[in-house]
């Protein structure tokens, strides 16, 4: 049995200004998604200023999406409650779902500004994704945040947050951001390395993406605000990972049936 380090959320404090971890996490994403963007920028025709303005709107989007969406799926009642809470994003609080819709948002304005297809531009960022995804996991795990459920596995972990007790628990986090992060990473970059239909990457984002999502909730705790929202097992995660599931497997068949149509 483990137990958590209780790592001091803030990373750096200067006077009445604090830096926390999580934020540090997004600015790993973003920044990794700018270094891939430019190299992947290389083969597929892009600019370097075409790859800084779409880092730039994916970046508004998931933080206003994933705010937003966390309000939205998980904590309305709180919220309005509280409407100031909704700016403290560095409490964490933030949905991957609300998150994908708003880099959607982004992607299509980006797309229709400059000239190019939606799939073109979703084809193209679903690689410069994951990493971003598996920091914010870690992000996640520093705050002792989003615990997993009691487990004796050798690796189990004690948390220190009062609420998840002095059980044990699957340090779920570490899970996610070991599959959402590091695994879907190399299996985007490997098969985005050759072309492919137009469809195809983006489709084995969102099919991977909920996949993993969908066998790491079982690990972990629902959120405590809304429990399991269908008897004890399928939780809110695994609720809205279905349709990317569904969706991801639509379009990479499309892809395939129409394989003249090729990624940049």
């Amino acid at each position: 049995m483990l137990k958590h380090p209780a790592i001091d959320p803030v990373a750096i404090s200067l006077g009445p200004l604090q830096v926390h971890w999580y934020g540090i996490m997004y600015l790993v994403g973003f920044g990794a998604a700018w270094y891939l963007g430019n190299r992947r920028a290389r083969v597929h025709g892009w600019t370097a200023q075409q790859v800084s303005d779409l880092v730039f709107y994916g970046a508004l989007g998931a933080v206003l999406g994933g705010r937003i969406g966390y309000v939205l799926f998980y904590d309305l009642p709180q919220t309005l409650a509280d409407p100031l809470s909704i700016l403290r994003i560095w409490q964490g609080g933030m949905s991957f779902h609300g998150g994908l819709l708003g880099v959607i948002a982004a992607m299509t304005w980006f797309a229709h500004s400059r000239g190019k297809h939606f799939f073109e531009v979703a084809d193209f960022t679903a690689p410069l994704v994951p990493i971003g995804l598996g920091a914010g996991r870690i992000g996640n795990f520093i705050n002792g945040e989003l615990w997993g459920r009691v487990t004796d596995v050798p690796w189990a972990m004690v948390f220190a947050d009062p609420r998840a007790g002095a059980l044990a628990r699957h340090p779920s986090q570490l899970y996610e951001a070991l599959l959402e992060g590091l695994v879907l990473f190399i299996i985007l970059w490997l098969y985005s390395h050759r072309p492919r239909p137009t469809m195809a990457v983006s489709g084995l984002f969102l099919a991977c993406y909920g996949t993993f999502r969908f066998l790491v909730e079982f690990t972990r705790m629902p959120d405590e605000q809304l429990g399991f929202i269908v008897g004890d097992w399928l939780t809110m995660g695994q609720l809205l990972s279905l349709p990317m599931i569904l969706a991801g497997i639509t379009m990479i068949a499309i892809a395939y049936r129409q394989p003249t149509l090729r990624s940049s």
